[in-house]
């Protein structure tokens, strides 16, 4: 799987949440306001740009600017280690989008976080393990990720959603001292704000056989990059740092955009974060 980001992905991101003009960015390059547009359409370096002066001006870590451009990813992760845990992909006009199953086996207990586009393969998934829908867990109420929420909903009318929105009713509010039990799965949430107002991060511990934690994150992180800014970029930032990255460090990161990765990962190679 390709990072969810390019390169010029994760230039304009940053350039955005420094608020630098393109014409500053593209001086600070080495590169013309064309050659800048070209890169941060498409990804693909024609010249390569001063990574240094770029991150500097863009609040960027140069370094590992310039490892996305020579094709770092995350490693490829083995969900066997996690027994209970299957990712599904679905996509409409050409956006992907993630969503997570997890479940209990002795109880058959369930709980989807987020519902991609249609909610279809998860369905089915619950249906072939006879498994009991009992949570439905909203990392934030963008269309992408609660488009098929009408649909588990008539299938699954028991189930309990759970939500930062506040426009949900009060039962259905995360409280930021809630907990879950699923089986012998133990499910917590941390507030992760500034690409949504109402992210959120849910953290799913006490796996069999000592897997570590595995923390659904919505769109507040993704592999070598950050959700958009739509609330603030700055707030985004600050709550990845305080709510995510003291995690500890082999906590598996599942985001509603590309692949999987984890804390000590995400440390290392994030450029957003120095």
């Amino acid at each position: 799987m390709n990072l969810e980001d390019h390169l010029g992905d994760i230039i304009r991101k940053g350039r955005k949440a420094a608020n630098v003009s393109a014409d500053a960015a593209a001086k600070a390059a080495g590169l013309t306001e064309a050659e800048l547009g070209a890169l941060e359409e498409s990804g693909k370096v024609a010249k390569k740009p001063n990574f240094a002066a770029l991150a500097a001006l863009t609040g960027l870590n140069p370094g590992k600017l310039e490892g996305i451009a020579n094709g770092w990813l995350p490693s490829e992760k083995d969900l066997s280690k996690w027994l209970e845990l299957r990712q599904f992909q679905t996509e409409q006009g050409g956006m992907a989008v993630n969503n997570y199953l997890v479940w209990d086996e002795v109880s058959r207990e369930a709980a989807l976080f987020d519902t991609g586009w249609t909610a279809q393969p998860a369905i089915a998934v619950i249906e072939e393990n006879q498994l009991q829908l009992r949570h439905i867990f909203l990392t934030h109420t963008h269309e992408d990720h609660i488009a098929g929420l009408a649909q588990l909903k008539e299938k699954f009318p028991k189930a309990h959603v759970h939500t930062n929105s506040k426009s949900a009713p009060p039962q259905q509010r995360n409280r930021a001292n809630d907990f879950t039990h699923l089986g012998s799965l133990r499910i917590t949430n941390r507030d992760t704000p500034g690409h949504a107002e109402d992210g959120v991060t849910y953290i799913v511990g006490n796996w069999p056989e000592d897997a570590s934690h595995a923390a659904i994150v919505g769109d507040a992180i993704f592999a070598g990059s950050i959700g958009t800014g739509v609330q603030s970029w700055d707030l985004a930032k600050q709550k990845i740092k305080e709510q995510i990255f003291t995690l500890p460090p082999d906590t598996l990161i599942c985001p509603g955009h590309g692949p999987l990765t984890t804390v000590a990962e995400e440390k290392a190679h994030n450029p957003f974060f120095g």
